[in-house]
């Protein structure tokens, strides 16, 4: 799969590391009549990525940047190259590639020239074809050709085919800047100068097998200010775009209000275009966006020129790929039509375009036609050119739904061409619309692409089904091997109607989980940047589990090997609930799976050593055993089996217990009642603050008390409440349910009370607020249970507002917790951080120890991997009075154990802080 509908299983995957490889490859499959589909980052809508033969996938060794002269403004790179190291590489000469399709964090050079793809500043740079210089590829035969104008490498025949039709050539294509469909055979006219490297563009591996290129770079601005225009609806936005291009701008994107939350805090309108302005300097490129707010008629407008503040805006937009698959109700035809999709909405036309002057019109008779068919869709996209993105609600479950997006697919088809339009304006045609380029084309210059189809390739060995000859476009479905009946599982997925196919559907292969780099707070994927595999990505792992569904090529269903050995290395950080634009959230998905695959079996060592843990260290505290557990722990002959028994990589230290648990330090110094008035709050001794790093909970009261809260602890002393976080993360689900209920059970006079329960670290405080209410969905409890749960920082600005932190004045480093970042947020503890004096950036990402993953067997590689990405360069390079901050337990032993660097949680450098406060205060007096 790709990120299209379609579906279809390879024979094979193969990783050339260069030409000489693909040239062996090609020459296997020509003996043996095999076919062969170029793949890069498969995030191509229309389902080009997709093959029955052997794969071709350049991301594994082909990736290089072989040179790059900033003098000629030209770079040679290998089609693996993902787009972004492109322009990290060009980008200290002041240049960049002008192309930028909104996965330039993931899509491929290889790719993007494959279907002539655009992007958001192709107002500005043009498409790829327009950057591109020369090509270097092999054909399904094996002979080397370079590429470029004046027919340059033209197969033989070619040249003379074309010449006997330049009147077709001339006649045939449609006039606008995004006309993506079909062969470019027009850019082999005389006049165009008879470009074979620019006519090669936009083939989807259909031609050739593209090994190198060399690309144009552009003059990147200095400077760049957004103009984000508001309009009443996106009619009235697609009729002002074309008007604002006579003012030069590197943009016009649009977007609807359905994509966009109300939080964004973007102008007054029901509709926006994005408009960028570039300039030598801030003020230069201020001034032009200014410009173009007054050129335009609009209903409000703002101009922004923080580049942070730009980064979050375009991030709306880059996202709106995977934010457009939900309709915002969750309803839609598709649930009226008997599927079970719900609020679900697909591609497949992503990206129609018509010349910009018609795009109001062309919206309103599109509009018009969804109504038609009893479907809906928000379009999107570059409004500068024209051209369109919309995912509808289509139900590609029932025949009755699949002949439905046949129809309108064919209507569409004519309505796009009714107005001088592409099928593609971006995307490139796939499965998804070659079958209908003849309405686009006629007869005749589709029957002119298939004799260029077939001097190029004699034996229709590549990407066969794409753009001649073509599959029927609801052929290949990649829903229909999917069970119609509900599969019986623990979770309540209840943002999927309880349907766990419907929860793996999610993924619609945006890949955004591919991505190489952490960017901001961002965390998905860790294990897929440790590792560079497929499987270890969310979408590769959601796959797995869809054929797990099918049963066609994962056979086994639960009890799966393959899918079990992708999931292992998923460190269930929950980077991907919130990083990923459609919400999957894969460490459920893990959980479920789990819970399935060992069911009645035994299980690893290290899920009754570590999935067990609140169970052990209770047994250990009841005993006063821990100075004995610990003395064992130094020695290592000890330290060395109870890690081989226990199923714990034997490079890890095994944590030291706290000599007193938190709780008894509790009833000790307090009785076991509140000691202040105020507002009650009820603190979780979660696991790791009651026997591991107790210091963490004396410090919260210190600071909760000083802040005028009543603290408590929730009741039970013999019995404790606990989250089952260490269960669920193991997939123990009978288990985890068993300890949820007896926690409702103790917390109901906490309930009752209304007090909000404050939890200190983050993994419990996630598990609560949403394992929780997903395991137990039939007990109210735990949706209320989940409402109250409070981080350290909210519980303070909620319920002391007037309290004011001590004065720190330090920077800080360190990393946001996973968890926090994908369920609780840490708005409250910036501002906590600020008002303290606690200057600085935490880093994203995820620490790599990620609870039990990180100590278990056959893991320390990747979680140092994960920990070096973004944590332990971000404490390295920390001033030397940095405050080293982590409010995790397992983040904070990760950097003792890998740097030897004490990290506290946030309550602990508060409670320092008034500690030093009273000193000073005392000294004064």
């Amino acid at each position: 799969m790709d990120a299209s509908n379609y579906r279809r299983v390879p024979l094979g995957v193969v990783a050339p590391r260069d030409a000489d490889d693909v040239a062996a490859a090609l020459a296997v499959c020509r003996a043996h009549g095999v076919p062969v589909v170029a793949r890069g980052g498969g995030t191509s809508i229309g389902g080009q990525a997709t093959g029955t033969g052997v794969v071709l996938d350049f991301t594994r060794h082909m990736n290089r940047i072989v040179s790059l002269d900033p003098e000629a403004h030209t770079a040679v790179v290998q089609p693996g190259l993902v787009l972004d190291r492109l322009q990290e590489a060009a980008s200290p000469h002041g240049l960049r590639f002008g192309p930028d399709p909104s996965t330039h964090a993931r899509c491929t050079l290889g790719g993007m020239i494959g279907n002539n793809a655009c992007g958001s500043h192709s107002v500005a740079w043009g498409t790829t074809a327009d950057n591109v210089r020369e090509l270097s590829v092999l054909t399904a035969r094996g002979e080397p050709l370079t590429l470029g104008p004046g027919w340059k490498g033209a197969p033989e025949g070619l040249r003379t085919l074309l010449e006997g039709e330049l009147a077709l050539l001339r006649t045939g294509f449609p006039s606008l800047p995004r006309r993506i469909s079909g062969y470019a055979l027009d850019a082999l006219l005389p006049e165009k100068g008879s470009d074979v490297a620019r006519s090669f563009c936009g083939s989807e591996g259909t031609l050739g097998v593209l090994t190198e290129a060399v690309v144009r770079l552009v003059e990147a601005p200095r400077a760049r200010a957004l103009a984000v225009l508001g309009y009443a609806d996106e009619t009235a936005a697609a009729q002002a775009a074309a008007g604002l291009l006579p003012l030069g701008p590197l943009t016009v994107e649009g977007m609807a209000a359905d994509l966009v939350p109300p939080s964004a805090g973007l102008p007054r309108g029901g509709a926006w275009l994005f408009v960028e302005a570039g300039g030598g300097d801030e003020a230069e490129a201020r001034a032009r966006a200014e410009a173009i707010v007054r050129a335009a008629d609009v209903t409000d407008a703002t101009v922004v020129t923080d580049p942070a503040g730009q980064r979050a805006l375009w991030r709306l937009r880059e996202d709106a790929a995977g934010t457009a698959t939900r309709m915002p109700d969750g309803g839609g035809p598709s649930r009226s039509s008997g599927a079970e999709s719900g609020g679900e909405a697909w591609p497949g036309w992503e990206d129609c375009a018509v010349p910009p002057a018609r795009l109001g019109d062309y919206l309103r008779d599109f509009r018009r036609l969804l109504r038609d068919h009893g479907l809906r869709g928000t379009p999107y996209g570059h409004f500068g050119d024209g051209c369109i993105h919309v995912r509808i609600d289509f139900d590609l479950l029932t025949e009755e739904g699949v002949a439905r997006f046949r129809r309108f697919s064919e209507d569409l088809a004519d309505l796009v061409v009714a107005h001088g339009g592409s099928l593609s304006g971006e995307h490139g045609d796939g499965q998804a619309r070659a079958e209908l380029l003849p309405k686009m084309y006629g007869p005749d210059l589709v029957a002119l692409f298939t004799r260029a189809k077939d001097l190029w390739d004699p034996d229709g060995l590549l990407n066969p089904g794409m753009l001649v000859r073509p599959a029927r476009l609801d052929e290949n479905l990649r829903f229909a091997v999917l069970p119609r009946e509900r599969v019986e599982v623990a979770f309540g997925y209840p943002s999927d109607g309880g349907d766990f196919s419907a929860a793996v559907r999610r993924c619609v292969g945006v890949a955004k989980c591919r991505t190489t780099t952490v960017s901001g707070s961002s965390v998905m994927c860790p294990s897929f940047r440790a590792t560079g595999l497929e499987e270890h990505s969310t979408r590769g792992r959601a796959r797995l589990l869809h054929e797990m569904l099918a049963g066609e090529v994962v056979t086994d269903g639960w009890r799966s090997t393959e899918v079990r050995d992708a999931l292992d290395l998923c460190l269930s950080c929950k980077g991907c609930r919130t990083d990923c634009p459609v919400g999957v959230d894969m460490a459920t998905y893990k959980a479920e799976f789990l819970h399935h695959h060992y069911a009645d079996r035994r299980r690893p060592a290290a899920h009754y050593a570590m999935g067990w843990l609140p169970l052990w260290l209770r047994s250990v505290a009841r005993t006063r055993a821990a100075p004995l557990v610990n003395a064992l722990a130094s020695v290592d002959p000890f330290a060395s089996l109870a890690k081989r028994l226990g199923g714990i990589a034997p490079e890890r230290r095994l944590p030291r217990l706290a000599q007193e648990t938190f709780s008894r330090w509790w009833r000790r110094t307090t009785g076991g009642r509140p000691r202040t008035a105020g507002p009650l709050v009820a603190l979780w001794p979660d696991t790791f603050t009651e026997h591991l790093s107790p210091s963490v909970g004396r410090a919260a009261v210190r600071v909760l008390e000083a802040a005028g809260l009543r603290v408590a602890l929730p009741p039970g002393r013999r019995r404790r409440v606990c989250c089952g976080l260490t269960y669920v993360s193991t997939g123990q689900l009978d288990r985890a349910r068993t300890v949820m209920r007896r926690t409702l059970g103790l917390m109901e006079p906490v309930l009752a009370a209304g007090a909000p329960v404050v939890v200190l670290e983050p993994s419990c405080a996630a598990a609560l607020r949403t394992d929780l209410p997903e395991l137990l969905h039939d007990d109210p409890r735990a949706q209320r249970l989940a409402a109250a749960v409070v981080t350290f920082a909210e519980a303070l600005e909620r319920y002391a507002p007037d309290w004011t932190p001590p004065r720190l004045d330090r920077p800080v480093a360190g990393q946001t917790h996973c968890h926090q970042h994908a369920v609780l947020g840490d708005t409250a503890d910036r501002r906590l951080r600020t008002a303290a004096g606690l200057t600085g950036e935490l880093t994203g990402g995820c620490c790599g120890l990620a609870g039990n993953f990180g100590f278990e067997k056959g893991h320390y590689e990747v979680s140092t991997a994960c920990a070096e990405e973004q944590l332990l360069p971000s404490v390295r390079s920390a001033p030397e009075d940095a405050v080293i901050l982590a409010d995790g337990y397992s983040c904070r032993t990760q950097l003792q154990q890998l740097a030897g660097v004490r990290a506290r949680h946030l309550a602990e450098v508060l409670a320092e802080g008034l500690e030093r406060s009273s000193t000073r205060r005392g000294t004064s007096k």
